[in-house]
């Protein structure tokens, strides 16, 4: 894909299969995802549909589930051979290779590779990045014809413009041929692409310029030579350079600014932090062996030697380092790790030696999820991105329409002015024309969004924040309001217990454990660890059920009602026992035995390192900071005071739905219901300038989260089950990869540079349209005898597109 209109182009065609919904179209990856009915077609239907009514060459990306591709001799026949246990799907990806989809929960991908099929399997070498490979195979394709077209062209220049003899009609017989080579073989692809668009998306688009502009040269140079052949040379004469270095220039051009994406792209990429091979330690002998991670399987242990990359998830079991995880987290400091302490995929080893048991298969590890979350976000589509397509629409019928005024144009000037004859007027008039036609280029306009959304969310996701909706760029830097969550948000969420009292601790304890030790809200996760330290063992207990912003229930074995949470809910806020807790700005934690107090716990929490930093930050740029929890009002205000939060953007003992209408209330929104994220750009807003913010961690800010314009989850340090496994993180719009607060700040910044490079790129484009239009029309002839011959007019593209991408790119060396 090289321009916007292929994206168009991708989406209309698209849109006329009746059972695909929700299409989302990137230009940078290359790539279209949508929903389709399965009862009316499949993917392989709408792939040929695709291939037959557009330019495009299309494959099915497959990067979900488990599995390896390996070599075998006859692929074909291999599909056919009987499948080990825990075997899903084995496919065919070319005449040498097959792709086996496993289950690592029945199935270890080592046994199926040594001994799973009669003989041993060889694994095959790991194919690219889904997201980058289609675009180094287009990128590869086009560098051979365009070296082609250098080949064919340089004769035809060397024959124009030497000082060789004088062999006009031998010289242009054979310059004819090769002209005619570049015309069918390179810019054939043009002709059949613009045809498609024409018949099937009815879009006029660029490679219709080319095809226009390219074709007039070559016929006119054809006409040209036929003259001269008869011994009537025309005015201009023939002018196969023309033809054939514009193709040529156009090539390198497109080739060009393919190349520079695709090496953009890869400089962002998350999947490339993955390691290929990772060293397994046997248990039985302590021996080691260097493995293929796709190899890697459930209980295995592998070994980290110093300064080496840390090849998937896990548990280091021995050993102590300091790791590096700023490619991943951000954070410049390295971490500490021992035994216990959970490592990142991609991350890197420092000085010490670990050992590490796999949590998590590099399939489905920290790398994979971040890299799906980012791609997601490349698919979106922000609204100045509408804007661009909706500029670039109009872009080839006033290009057409300023090239027939062009032309008209110098036919007068030619003939009144030059005092020039018809026919030599038009053939002058031609080459003006032409010009017009090659040298503007909506590829810049069409690359300035995208462009800067890819580089600026890789950027972001090697800082720790990871982008799921594009939106979120564009809006963030616009931010007026941040509303913080307590627990876990503004507070590490490390809960401990400072006092406790309990009506008969050897029955109540167990019921309590029993209650929550399966919950993980903070509160409960520290009430559980607790208990557990204290050698206390749990009582069965049925029908738990959590209860967002209140807390949990469940039934004894005896048929009683237990209860744990808020004072609020369980009515106990005038208890003599909470009133002595919440005096000491401790958190309060009640239980009760059929809606009898059983236990009261007061527990602490310790406010986050960069917690006061980040507030003063955001208030110094003018935004204003809020905290809303459920928590008690003499915590919540305790806390608020040592944050300088004012007292009047504090809000206690929220319940979910009045976190979601305090929102509301901020951003004017007339609505009264969780909003889609379609529904925020379209629901009515009173104040349509208030971008609000909020940050949370739990199940019970979900709704928070998506009422807010932008959506923060922060993902825990101890969170096992990686990106986006809860609630919380599948309804927002962002992830904080680390609990740190000052990715907030990361966010807006990333906005605001993000923002200002599109702006300078849409100026950029209409500078150079404006300016190569005037110069190619020949306007500036009559002052400054300046013009674009028509065979460089070819350059536009890289002149166009390369600064565009440039500007992206520097994004990745911005401080954000």
């Amino acid at each position: 894909m090289t321009c916007t209109g292929c994206a168009k182009k991708l989406e209309r065609t698209l849109a006329t299969v009746q059972h695909v919904r929700n299409v989302k179209v990137s230009l940078i990856l290359s790539r279209a995802e949508f929903d389709i009915d399965p009862r009316y077609g499949n993917s392989e239907d709408i792939m040929q549909h695709l291939e037959r009514t557009s330019e495009f060459k299309c494959e099915k990306v497959e990067d979900e589930g488990f599995g390896f591709d390996v070599t075998v001799s006859d692929p074909s026949s291999f599909v056919e051979f009987p499948r080990p246990i825990g075997v899903k799907d084995v496919t065919v990806v070319d005449k040498k290779t097959v792709h086996i989809e496993y289950d690592p929960g029945v199935a270890k991908a080592r046994d199926l590779v040594e001994k799973g099929w009669s003989t041993p399997l060889e694994l095959a070498p790991p194919r690219p990045d889904p997201s980058l490979g289609a675009n180094t195979r287009h990128v590869r394709n086009m560098g051979w014809k365009t070296l082609l077209s250098i080949v064919l062209t340089i004769p035809v220049l060397v024959m124009a413009w030497a000082p060789i003899p004088d062999m006009e009609i031998t010289y242009g017989a054979v310059s004819l041929a090769l002209a005619t080579i570049v015309q069918v073989v390179v810019a054939g692809e043009f002709y059949k692409n613009a045809l498609k668009s024409l018949i099937f998306s009815r879009m006029v688009e660029m490679d219709l310029l080319i095809v226009l502009s390219t074709s007039a040269a070559y016929i006119f140079s054809v006409i040209a030579f036929a003259y001269t052949a008869t011994g009537n040379p025309l005015y201009i004469g023939q002018f196969f350079e023309t033809s054939t270095l514009l193709v040529t220039l156009i090539m390198v051009g497109r080739w060009a600014a393919a190349w520079a994406r695709q090496k953009a792209v890869e400089s962002v990429s998350i999947r490339s932090l993955q390691a290929s091979t990772a060293t397994v330690v046997d248990p039985t002998d302590d021996s080691t062996k260097d493995i293929d991670t796709r190899l890697l399987q459930y209980g295995d242990i592998f070994k980290v030697a110093p300064d080496s990359l840390i090849p998937t998830d896990g548990t280091v079991v021995e050993g102590s380092s300091e790791v590096n995880e700023s490619m991943i987290t951000g954070e410049s400091q390295p971490v500490e790790k021992r035994i216990k302490s959970a490592v990142i995929a991609g991350t890197i080893n420092g000085s010490g030696t670990l050992l590490v048991r796999l949590s998590r298969l590099p399939g489905n590890n920290t790398i994979s999820a971040i890299a799906g979350l980012v791609d997601q976000a490349k698919l979106g589509k922000p609204e100045i991105q509408e804007l661009a397509d909706k500029v670039a629409s109009y872009f080839v019928p006033v290009i057409l329409t300023i090239m027939l005024i062009t032309f008209a144009a110098w036919i007068g000037v030619g003939i009144q002015v030059q005092m020039l004859i018809g026919s030599d007027a038009a053939i002058q008039a031609v080459t003006y024309a032409i010009t017009v036609l090659i040298v503007s280029c909506p590829c810049a306009i069409g690359l300035a969004v995208p462009m800067v959304v890819v580089v600026g969310t890789g950027v972001a996701a090697k800082h720790g924040v990871i982008f799921k909706d594009s939106q979120a760029i564009e809006i963030a830097l616009k931010t007026s309001h941040v509303v913080f969550d307590k627990t876990g948000t503004l507070t590490e969420g490390k809960l401990s217990v400072a006092t406790e009292k309990y009506v008969n601790s050897d029955v109540i304890a167990p019921l309590l454990l029993g209650l929550v030790k399966d919950i993980k809200h903070p509160v409960s996760v520290a009430i559980a660890t607790h208990l557990k330290a204290k050698g206390v063992t749990p009582a069965v207990i049925s029908n738990v059920k959590a209860i967002p912003g209140k807390g949990v229930e469940g039934t004894s074995a005896s048929g009683q009602i237990l209860r744990a949470g808020n004072s609020r809910w369980l009515e106990q806020s005038s208890n003599e026992q909470v009133q002595q807790i919440l005096a000491q700005s401790l958190t309060a934690f009640c239980f009760t035995i059929d809606n009898a107090v059983a236990a009261v716990i007061g527990l602490k929490d310790t406010v986050r390192s960069d917690a006061l930093d980040t507030v003063q930050k955001l208030q110094g740029r003018g935004i204003e900071v809020h905290l809303v929890s459920g928590d008690d009002d003499a915590v919540v205000r305790a806390l608020a005071a040592d944050l300088k939060i004012p007292e009047t953007n504090v809000r206690s003992r929220c319940t979910p739905a009045d976190k979601q209408k305090y929102i509301q209330n901020l951003q004017g929104f007339d609505a009264t219901t969780i909003p889609t994220a379609q529904q925020k750009k379209t629901t009515k807003q009173k104040n349509p300038s208030q971008v609000v913010i909020f940050c949370g961690d739990g199940t019970n800010d979900a709704v928070a989260l998506a009422q807010a314009s932008i959506g923060v989850a922060i993902q825990h340090a101890n969170d096992s089950q990686g990106i986006g496994a809860d609630v919380a993180k599948s309804a927002a719009n962002v992830i904080l990869v680390t609990p740190r607060l000052t990715g907030i700040l990361t966010l807006i910044n990333v906005s605001k540079k993000s923002v200002t490079r599109i702006w300078l790129n849409f100026g950029w484009s209409f500078v150079y349209n404006i300016f190569a239009i005037l110069l190619g029309a020949g306007v500036f002839m009559p002052l400054k005898n300046v013009r674009i011959p028509p065979e460089y007019a070819g350059l536009g593209e890289i002149v166009s597109v390369l600064p565009v991408i440039a500007m992206a790119v520097q994004l990745r060396w911005a401080k954000v």
